[in-house]
Order: structure tokens, then sequence, then C-alpha cells
């Protein structure tokens, strides 16, 4: 897909109209480019288009709908929907009149989100389908701030009958018989350090915490992030990490908006290849899981490829491993030009084709560490995988790995404008003005996390190199200390069997033991495709997972770990789960992060086990 030629730049001003609010700066660009492409959607296949203006008016309508519904300035408004258009019209609408935008993962269950509409108080959500309108229905008895329920698809829904649920096209109707100055006017009265949204943290030791942040606060963030990634409104993005996760967020609304580059949404997490194949985009952020599984389908087709495609691979990759080397130290020659070519034409177009990433120039992987193979993998097929590391508290802005100074492992050097230091401890610290304005109703916790000279402390653990260059230990509350007294990261060694495209899940236990064990859930599609080829039948995942051999394939996995790691690091024995981990059984966060004192529970005899 293709843009046309660069827009110029919507004119800041200096408060609500302009670059220090997403609603102000969107109304700026749909004047100076309303016929532009802004968004694509997927709709029965065919890819449509909505230009700036129709942007700016459908948020507009969202707005002012919502406002006819009695929302007021502070009120806060929930979305618990898949990526779509409607979702960023409902954020930008709900910013626009001086509401919160609150966010909520498509994933949580009826529980989650009874504690997240109660926290937050929100008195309108926003509800994608009749599963999600399933949810509230569950729990709506127990939330007693909620008064209306949108529904922007209503296919198969029952309930339209009752006056407290409406469809998102009655609430653009009600919204298109207000007077549109209204909205402009409550746009331009916008302060920029009121709050615009609230992020719920993952969850992982607790309760969700609601990190408010600024309008200030979401365009430093944008600005910041488009000076580090070089983004312009050339680029083309495709949105499917949850909207309501603060990096996707920037991504999919306020940095498409400030910057006017066009943001795709497919049909949804499931067709992220697919889509991904038909988009191209030009820049591309991925969470590890995403890299690892790619990287993984690649391996296992390969497995089944002629000789001859083998051997072709195992070159190529070999070539661009050593022409990557030099390419992230910023010495790409003339030679390495030549022979990189010469792989192009043989493997990397064709494979970079079929992932999807034949366009990309650049590239993230955030939102968790990744094993440093994986991201070799990718710079040998001559995709510029950079780590960046943020977090929702600071707007995602922390460090990036430089383009021309790429040292795998590291998270790079702090983002412009942004400072980063070591506590005593060794706790990260950053500090800019991206640093959010607290936990919504957790002045405690607040007080916590942001100290009196305004350093955010981060809860990662970490070092620095000469240089400036940022590693990540790990999480401060999951280093465990073994009873011999040392401290290990957990998470290091989990990322060095999750390289294995046979790995799914990896938790690391050991705390105050004597040696360290582990947890281990296969990858059900490469495993089974794995036994498929080695005549070996099986019927359910649990049935798989107990099967002998695919002990003793995991038990390969383990040793070749353990070979790369000190003797304490070392995993002395290990169990196989028997079942998928899931959100809804409590032992992940919407964000798939393992929620380990879950697991420590749910599986107290599978571990008791281990140490007998």
């Amino acid at each position: 897909m293709t843009t046309t030629e660069p827009a110029p730049d919507p004119v800041a001003t200096p408060h609500g109209g302009g670059r220090e609010t997403v609603p102000g700066t969107l109304l700026e660009r749909a004047r100076a480019t309303p016929d532009r492409v802004a968004l694509r959607h997927k709709q029965l296949g065919r890819w449509v288009e909505i230009t700036w203006a129709d942007y700016a008016e459908s948020s507009r309508r969202f707005g002012l709908g919502l406002a006819s519904l009695g929302v007021e300035v502070g009120d806060r408004v929930a979305i618990q929907s898949e990526n779509r258009p409607e979702w960023a019209y409902a954020d930008i609408g709900t910013q626009g009149i001086g509401a919160i935008a609150v966010g909520v993962y498509p994933t949580s269950p009826a529980a989650e989100l009874e504690y997240l509409l109660n926290h937050s108080e929100s008195s309108v959500l926003f509800a994608e389908d009749e599963e999600q309108l399933d949810k509230v229905l569950e729990c709506w008895d127990r939330v007693p701030g909620l008064r209306t329920v949108v529904v922007f698809d209503t296919r198969g829904i029952k309930q339209l009958d009752d006056p407290r649920i409406i469809t998102h096209t009655e609430l653009v109707e009600r919204g298109a018989a207000l007077d549109g100055g209204d909205f402009d006017r409550a746009v331009a009265s916008l302060s920029p350090d009121e709050v615009a949204v609230q992020v719920y943290t993952s969850g992982t030791t607790g309760p969700p915490k609601g990190a408010m942040l600024s309008h200030h606060n979401l365009a430093f963030g944008s600005r910041v992030g488009r000076e580090a990634w070089g983004i312009s409104d050339r680029d083309e993005i495709l949105s499917y990490l949850p909207m309501c996760h603060v990096l996707e967020r920037i991504l999919s609304v306020v940095s498409a908006v400030h910057t006017g580059y066009v943001v795709n949404f497919g049909e949804g997490p499931e067709f992220l290849q697919s889509d991904l194949h038909q988009v191209q985009p030009t820049y591309f952020v991925g969470v590890p899981r995403i890299w690892e599984r790619m990287m993984a389908g690649i391996e296992v087709r390969q497995a089944d490829a002629t000789p001859l495609k083998q051997l072709v691979y195992r070159l190529c990759i070999s070539q661009g491993r050593a022409v990557a080397a030099r390419r992230m130290a910023g010495r790409f020659g003339v030679l390495d030009r030549i022979r990189y070519f010469v792989c192009w034409l043989l493997l990397y177009r064709p494979l970079r084709t079929q992932l999807g990433l034949a366009r990309c120039r650049s590239a993230l992987s955030g939102a968790a560490p990744i094993a440093p193979q994986v991201l070799e993998f990718f710079w040998s097929i001559g995709v510029p995988v950079r780590e960046g590391y943020g977090q929702t508290e600071n707007t995602a802005v922390g460090t990036v790995v430089p383009s021309d100074d790429v040292r795998i492992g590291t998270v790079g050097k702090p983002l412009p404008h942004s400072e980063l230091r070591l506590a005593d401890d060794g706790e990260i610290l950053t500090r800019s003005e991206g640093t959010f304005l607290g936990y919504h109703k957790n002045p405690e916790a607040t007080a916590d996390t942001i100290d009196e000279d305004g350093w955010l402390h981060t809860g990662d653990i970490g070092t620095l190199d000469d240089d400036g260059f940022l590693t990540i230990t790990d999480r401060k509350k999951d280093i465990i200390i073994t009873a011999g007294g040392k401290n290990i990261s957990p998470s290091e060694i989990e990322n060095l069997l999750k390289v294995s495209p046979f790995m799914r899940e990896a938790i690391v236990i050991g705390d105050r033991r004597k040696y360290l064990s582990a947890l281990i859930g296969i990858e059900a599609d490469t495993v089974g495709d794995w036994a498929t080829r080695h005549g070996l039948a099986y019927t359910t995942y649990a049935d798989l997972s107990s099967k002998d051999e695919v002990r003793d394939l995991v038990a390969g996995i383990v040793e070749g770990v353990n070979d790369d790691v000190a003797r304490v690091e070392q995993i002395k024995e290990f169990r196989l789960l028997t079942v998928e981990l899931d959100q809804d059984d409590g032992q992940l966060t919407a964000t798939q992060k393992v929620k380990r004192a879950a697991i420590s529970e749910q599986f107290a005899d599978v571990i008791e086990e281990m140490y007998r």
C-alpha cells in the first residue's frame, strides 16, 4: 500500500487547538489536509479508506454524543474492544469534551471488567460486540456508577430494547444533531496539564493500578518517539496490539495524529500474518512473543523444505549474520552491500514479503525482554529490530538502541529529553516530561513511585555500562535469592529457554531453594508439527505434553541452555505443564505476562514435587 505525497504539518497553537492535545491536533490536521488518508480498516475482505476530515468529524460526533448522555469534564469513559477506527473515535471524542478515556483489554473477563469499571468510576462503556456486552451484563448490578453501554457491533444482540444500551450509530446521530462548534470550543479550552487518559498497569503482583496521563504527557511521548525512530507522514503501521496498552495507544492514536502517518486496522490478532502480508508496513512494533513466533514459523517451514532450499537458507543466514554485525556497528561497506543484495534476491526478499516486512525500514521490540538470538536472526535478513524500554508511568519514554550503534542484549540509551540513573540497589530511575500524574485513588503508591526530585522508580533492576547503555536485569520483585544467597534473574534464563520454537512458557522457580527448577509450557503448533513428522500420535495438549518423546525434546533444550549459564543458574528439574496458561484462570495478565504468585499457588503441588 502507498500513501500520497507528504502533507504540511498543522500549525501548532499554544493551547488546546494545537500540538498539546490529540483532539486539537486532529482538528488542525483535518483542516490542513482534509482529503488525505488517515486510516484504513478491513471490511468484508476490502480495505476501506478514511480521510482526516472523516476522522475528525467522527470523533467530533462521538464526543458530542457522549455529552448528550451527560458525560462531563473529568468523567471517565471506558472502552473495551479490539482495535478498530471506532476505538480511536471514542478515545479522541472523550478527550475532546474534557472527559478521561479508560482502555479495557478485550480479553479481560467479567470479574476484571467489574473491578476496572468500579475503580475508574466510569459512567459510560463502549463495548465492541455481543461478547463484551455479555461481560458487562454479568456484572452490571455490581457497578452502580455505570449508566450507559454503547455497542459498536450489534450482531446477535437481543438486549437493544434496554434503555441503558444504545448502538454507536445512535450515539453518532445524537452527536450530529448538536452544534459541532461546541466540540471545537471544548477542545480549545483543554489544558495540556489535565488528565487525558487513564491506563491500567498489568497487575502482575496485585490489582491493576490506573496511571493518569496528561495531554502534555501524550504529546511529549509522541514527539520523543518520532525523533528517535525518524517516523514521518510517509509511513504506515498495522494496529494490532491492544490499544489500551500505552505503547499501541501512542502508535495508533497519539503519534499517528501528531505525525500524520496511516494506521491500518486489520481483522484482528488471529489474522495478524495475513494482514501484515497485505499492508507491508514501513514501521512495525512487536512484543517479543510476535518476533519469536515469526522466527519459529520460519524454522519449522525450513525443516520441511527441499535440501536445496535448506542449503540456500543456511548460506544466506550465515552471510546475513556477518553483514548484520557490521551494519549494527555502523560499518556497512560496498562488499557488504553486494553480499546482502545477492542474498536479498535469493532469500531475504521473498522471506520478508511472506512475513509482511518487505517495506519495513524500522522495527521495535518492546514491553518485555527478548532473547539476543531472535534479534540477531531478524538483523540477518535485513529487518533492523531495535529494543526499547519504557513504562506506562513514563508514557513509554525510557531508552532506545541507537540505529548506528546496536548492542544486542541492551535496551540502549535514554531517549531525547529524558534522564536515567540507577539507585543504590540497582533500580532504574527515569525523569522526563513523560512522567505520569499519579495513580487514580492511590496516593500511597504514587508517593512510592515518584520521589520528591521527580524521579520515577520503575521497579526494574538494571546495569549501565561506561557508554551509558542500559541492560535490564529483571523486575525488582522477581529476583530470585537462592538458599545459598545468590541473586538470580529468572527472566534471563526464561528468555534463553523461549528462544526455542518448541517453548511457549518458561517459569523459573527457586527463591530460597537449593537449586533452580522450571515449569515449562510447550508451543502446541510447533511441537505438534514435530510430533507429526516423527510419527507420534496425540489427541490433546495434555496428551502431547505427557509424551516421553516430548519430554526428551524439552530436556535437550534445557541441557543446551544449562551449558550456556553459570552452574548456580542451571535448571536441575523441570515439569511440563499439561494446560495452556490462561488469563481467565488468573495465570496471565491481559498483556500475557505470567503472574508468578498465581502460578506458585495453582501449581504448588507440582513445584513441591520437584524439590522432594
